[in-house]
């Protein structure tokens, strides 16, 4: 039976190819989630299943979890566009800031995205991003992040890094991810940044994490950060086992709902990670370029204070340990980096 309620035939002189691909056409809708694109942008439509263990492992993939990117790129004007709809909308508004956040989820896909205006000037943003070692500096200033270096390879830049728990830890207990970095796309008004890494922890494959910027009105960006990755049965267990327990009282930023008194109720689960996460490593990208060139060469120690201080707005769903405690923490870690050789490949 097609979409309009009337029943499909096949014609007995109908050639066995033609009939064997309509039957797989038909078991192909009965087991396959329905997926469609817009005419104006794409948009994904995914269901995430838990994932996490608690651990090094349960503490990578949470964090690896908001590592990741599309194959496509929107055209500058479409990311404009696309931007000009949310704002219009208030879909996904975070506070009173020019932050729009969304996430989604399928069986074995996860997803985040999300748009932004900066103050950044687009060529600023550019000659930042467009560099290996540069990502390493973002990318370390999430909390769970406990080392990373860039890297020359035969396949291209590589990032090396190593995520686990929210507190100190040696290296030798943390999880190694290694991503592939490469320019997709660099024009004076359209930059697209790729990392992607094909294996993970705890049966995660196929990470991608792109950050898509261009230009703006009186010197500002428009941004767009967007992941995506891959899980087993492994992880889904493995999240299942997170969210009943240290992760049975965390919240996302998405609204699903109200209470009998009209509050709103946040999205738990999935896509609380998700959500997390995403906002987590936008907070630490928006915290590198915010720090650039400050004075007296203090631009880490101006980076860590401002991705704590962007955190804090958001409290409640993102504190994890006081101001003081996570600079330290912070800064051992960058100069553990700078000193430790990452492992080999393998």
């Amino acid at each position: 039976m097609n979409r309009n309620g009337r029943t499909l035939r096949i014609e007995p002189s109908a050639t066995p190819r033609l009939r064997r691909g309509v039957h797989a056409f038909r078991c192909a809708q009965s087991v396959a989630p329905q997926w469609q694109m817009p005419q104006t942008h794409p948009t994904w439509r995914f269901n995430a299943r838990p994932f996490l263990n608690p651990g090094p492992g349960l503490a990578a993939l949470l964090l690896v979890a908001s590592l990741t990117a599309p194959a496509w790129a929107a055209a500058p004007d479409a990311l404009r566009a696309r931007f000009a709809s949310l704002r219009d909308a208030g879909t996904g508004q975070l506070l009173d800031q020019s932050i729009y956040l969304r996430s989604t989820e399928s069986p074995d896909r996860m997803q985040g995205e999300v748009h932004a205006l900066i103050e950044q000037p687009f060529e600023q943003v550019r000659q930042q991003l467009s560099q290996a070692a540069q990502w390493c500096d973002v990318l370390i200033l999430h909390i769970n992040v406990k080392y990373c270096r860039a890297q020359r390879t035969s396949a291209g830049d590589e990032l090396v890094s190593g995520v686990g728990r929210k507190f100190d830890q040696p290296l030798a207990e943390v999880h190694w991810v290694r991503f592939g970095f490469r320019v997709v796309t660099d024009r004076s008004d359209h930059l697209l940044t790729e990392l992607r890494s094909p294996t993970g922890p705890l049966g995660t494959h196929d990470y991608r994490m792109s950050v898509e910027a261009v230009p703006h009105t009186n010197g500002q960006s428009l941004l767009r950060m967007t992941y995506s990755y891959g899980y087993g049965t492994a992880a889904r267990w493995a999240m299942k086992t997170y969210l009943a327990t240290l992760g049975r009282d965390k919240r996302g930023f998405s609204v699903v709902g109200k209470t009998a008194n009209g509050q709103p109720i946040t999205v738990g689960g999935v896509r609380g990670v998700v959500e997390r996460n995403t906002l987590r490593y936008y907070l630490a990208l928006q915290s590198h370029l915010r720090s650039h060139g400050a004075p007296g060469g203090n631009a880490t120690q101006l980076a860590l204070q401002t991705w704590f201080d962007a955190t804090e707005r958001y409290a409640e769903q993102l504190h994890e340990m006081d101001g003081p405690d996570y600079i330290a923490m912070k800064l051992k870690e960058i100069q553990r980096q700078k000193t430790v050789a990452p492992p080999p490949p393998g």
